[in-house]
């Protein structure tokens, strides 16, 4: 995989890491194999660098939560298969049981607790806000967006947020990319989504069309954990008990690797 100067991942790279197409690794018969070797398949969104994203090279999952459920698997002594799922999707993937564990920047949150299970968490991370460079107001709030037009991902926590601070113009979008790319076109006042993977894309893409507000700080950090079905008492056991082991060793360098 190409890098860029700044030892992070190429502009083509963080382009198609926010806008991928659709890939699964593995056919049926494999996933079956894992599941009966005692592992499980993961299913992850192709659009959220550098948490999970397509290397353009390979058209292989890559990313720090890919990372982390690779290890965390290791550590359980269990295989694993990972499948590419559209993000509004992951949920609905896992309680019909196409895919056991959902490695994705998706947030903790109460709604989704009431469907699926969580892990315990792997990292933390707020909400963050783009809009063109241009704009020289600062924004210290979501209430502050009211009367704007403000892109947000379909089916993320993000879309909530703006709701409940009084943002009637929000305008969801299947991923980041598009979202930006409107802002750029001024067919949007401002992009709301997860801050690392907004701060990750500005800094690799150099864009000089954006910028990140600065001066908005998120109202709480949400955590970032495995995700799994509810009545799948066992496995997230073991997962967390993987995770306990490598909390200390193996999980702070992958979370260095992506500049998280």
């Amino acid at each position: 995989m190409r890098h860029d100067p700044g030892g992070g991942w190429s502009r083509r790279s963080a382009l198609a890491g926010l806008g991928a197409g659709l890939l699964v690794t593995g056919g049926c018969a494999e996933r079956t194999d894992v599941r009966a070797a005692g592992g499980f398949i993961v299913g992850s969104s192709a659009t959220g660098v550098p948490f999970s994203f397509l290397d353009v090279e390979t058209n292989a999952l890559t990313g720090a939560m890919i990372d982390i459920v690779e290890a965390t698997a290791a550590e359980a002594g269990a295989p694993v298969a990972l499948q590419v799922v559209p993000f509004s999707a992951l949920i609905p993937s896992l309680t019909a049981r196409k895919i056991d564990v959902i490695a994705a920047a998706m947030l903790r949150t109460p709604e989704r607790e009431r469907i699926v299970a969580f892990s315990d968490p792997v990292y933390a991370y707020g909400g963050g806000l783009v809009v063109a460079a241009g704009n020289p107001r600062d924004y210290g709030r979501l209430e502050d967006l009211r009367g704007l037009r403000v892109g947000a991902q379909v089916g993320s926590r993000f879309v909530d947020q703006l709701k409940a601070a009084g943002v009637s113009g929000v305008k969801t979008y299947d991923n980041l990319s598009d979202i930006l790319r409107d802002v750029r076109l001024k067919r949007l006042d401002a992009a709301y989504g997860d801050e690392p993977i907004l701060r990750y894309y500005l800094r690799v893409t150099r864009s000089k069309a954006l910028r990140l507000v600065e001066s908005y700080r998120p109202t709480a950090l949400e955590d970032v954990c495995l995700i799994l079905r509810k009545d799948d008492r066992a496995l997230l056991d073991r997962i967390n008990t993987a995770i306990a082991a490598i909390r200390g060793s193996t999980l702070p360098p992958i979370l260095a690797k992506w500049g998280l």
